[in-house]
């Protein structure tokens, strides 16, 4: 017969036994250095803070920058060859895993390591769909990429809008004639087309040229002075466009200076930042992060990246400036102030 002290070693024999694939998972292999790429499509928001958040996750599950964790970065200027060329480059270099941040930089993952050795992890392109990287959401990858799309959905913003500005119906959408703007733009119309819900809504859109560089952005808000005049008088509303104008400052204080319409958002420093708009539902760019950091755990660890869905963002936050709803004769509803929490701008 077992006894009592038999009884408790067994059992703790069991506990060790079931633990040991949580430990596994959790700790980084003891004397290996793991090697990520990183190759941004531009330098700043939202790029840098997706990336930040993702570098810090990699540090508290246990994957630390300049103890076990060598990262290359590269920045692409959104510009498809140079990202390109970057990771001609760096293919020389044996690395376990590739992150690419937005939509020119996928782009550019696509076209030199495609259905290579090399798991390639997506972090905030617009439309990894309709690059084809993925065939869709929630399923297994078709290939070596998965990871987190960056927008809102375009039904939630626009739910966001209905419920922020019910008596709205004409909007006007400036935006830079680039990849991400094309596929948000093609998703508004299919929206528009055909969800019922919306059939009163109509978007003006002009496009600009698009102006790559470290001053691109404020180039482009530039271009966008004589289409944010044209648009004034015929819209209710501006909406910041899903690209690199929209991601930046400077067109949402050109719209602020050169329109008297309100101006909605697309990042939390729209409102909180007090770049000019009145209210934004945003994609949590630290939330992406954390989730781009376990896929690359999780592929640090072995996993095959066929295992790994990629994924929308999972969490989204909500911005108001009360001061400017106030100058435009928005009641905003108490749903979307308790939803702000913390982002409401007096």
């Amino acid at each position: 017969m077992y006894t009592t002290k038999k009884i408790i070693i067994l059992q703790i024999i069991a506990l060790i036994g079931m633990c040991l694939p949580i430990l596994a998972h959790c700790f980084p292999e003891p004397g290996r250095v793991y090697r990520l790429l990183i190759l941004d499509s531009q330098s700043g928001s939202p790029y840098q803070d997706v990336r930040i958040s993702l570098i810090e996750s990699l540090s508290d599950h246990g994957y630390r920058e300049g103890e076990n964790l060598h990262i290359t970065y590269g920045i692409a200027e959104n510009d498809v060859v140079l990202g390109e060329a970057i990771l001609r480059k760096e293919l020389s270099t044996k690395y376990d895993v590739i992150y690419v941040g937005g939509t020119v930089a996928t782009i550019s993952a696509k076209h030199v390591v495609w259905n290579s050795e090399i798991p390639v992890v997506f972090g905030a392109p617009t439309d990894p769909v309709g690059i084809g990287v993925i065939d869709d959401f929630d399923q297994s990858p078709k290939a070596n990429f998965t990871g987190v799309s960056y927008p809102v959905p375009v039904r939630s913003r626009f739910l966001f809008l209905r419920q922020l500005m019910p008596d709205a119906h004409t909007f006007g959408l400036i935006y830079a004639d680039m990849p991400q703007s094309q596929s948000y733009n093609r998703w508004i119309r299919e929206l528009l087309e055909k969800d019922p819900a919306f059939d009163d809504v109509e978007v003006l859109f002009r496009a600009v040229p698009l102006v790559t560089g470290k001053n691109g952005d404020q180039q482009m808000a530039e271009l966008a002075i004589p289409l944010i005049k044209e648009l004034n008088d015929k819209v209710d509303a501006f909406l910041k466009p899903n690209d690199q104008l929209g991601a930046r400052e400077y067109f949402a204080k050109t719209v602020e200076s050169f329109a008297d319409k309100p101006l909605i958002g697309l990042v939390k420093s729209d409102v909180v930042s007090r770049w000019g708009a009145t209210a934004v539902v945003f994609p949590c760019l630290e939330s992406i992060g954390r989730q781009v950091a376990v896929m690359i755990r999780d592929l640090f660890e072995d996993y095959k990246v066929q295992k790994i869905e990629p994924k929308w963002p999972a969490r989204y936050g909500y911005a108001v400036d009360l001061t400017k709803a106030k100058r435009f004769g928005i009641s905003v509803p108490v749903g979307i102030l308790q939803l702000s929490g913390k982002n409401i701008v007096q």
